[in-house]
């Protein structure tokens, strides 16, 4: 199995699940939806404070991000910008 050296590899591995989940997004209504927005709600919300995840599970976390988490957490970083 190929090694992940770099938190940009692992980027790169997941994009396809950041792109799939972006498009349901739009599909929701989400107009205006990034991938590294995804990236950073998931990595904030679920991967912080884990240990050993599996490509797997870090999937699965991505396509089962509910849009209402998505958003309180955009909501949160907008009003750390304020």
């Amino acid at each position: 199995m190929e090694q992940i050296k770099t938190q940009s590899d692992l980027y790169n591995k997941l994009k396809p699940a950041l792109r799939t989940k972006k498009h349901e997004m739009y599909l929701e209504g989400f107009k205006v939806v990034r991938e590294i927005d995804i990236w950073n709600c998931c990595k904030e919300l679920y991967w912080k404070k884990s240990n050993n995840l599996s490509l797997a599970s870090m999937v699965n976390d991505i396509l089962n991000t509910k849009t209402d988490d998505y958003e309180k957490y955009m909501m949160s970083i907008i009003k750390q910008g304020d």
